[in-house]
């Protein structure tokens, strides 16, 4: 029996709509489910390492990479934001029902092997570089992406 695939387009750079992703993702593929994200723009910026690079960059891509979150942990709510207030209001909440943070889903998703890849026409838009996203992704242009999706049995844009 020929193995089940998910795909999922991580467009939104949100906090828990990326959560919902990479759960999503993780129950695929603990049903035994093939699984791929592919990240293009404000999505990426849940791989992107929290700590700072040293590239060389232009200046609008040096403006870039200051506006844009660094790391998962480091991007906003796509509701209640509250001056700042509601994104660590969600954290405890989860904190206090053992729930796991993005972070940790994006490394059980990498455990699983699930196959995380990065649009490189958004990295190249962004001026994101190789070096500034986390190891063990995937670089790839959508015809990569429509290739998982035309053989996907779910097919998600979050």
């Amino acid at each position: 029996m020929e193995k089940k695939r998910t795909t999922i387009v991580l467009f939104s750079g949100d906090y828990d709509k990326a959560m919902a992703a990479y759960i999503i993702a993780n129950g695929a593929a603990a049903y035994d489910h093939e699984v791929t994200i592919f990240h293009t723009f404000w999505g990426i910026n849940a791989l992107r390492k929290q700590q700072p690079v040293a590239v060389k960059k232009g200046f609008l891509e040096k403006m870039f990479a200051k506006m844009m979150p660094r790391g998962a942990e480091q991007l906003g709510l796509s509701k209640m934001q509250m001056l700042g207030m509601g994104p660590k209001m969600i954290k405890h909440v989860m904190k206090k029902h053992n729930a796991l943070t993005l972070t940790q889903l994006v490394e059980m998703a990498q455990e699983q092997d699930i196959k995380l890849v990065t649009c490189t026409m958004t990295m190249d838009l962004l001026g994101l570089q190789k070096e500034e996203l986390l190891d063990d992704i995937t670089y790839a242009g959508v015809a990569a992406y429509l290739a998982d999706a035309e053989q996907g049995n779910v097919n998600l844009f979050i």
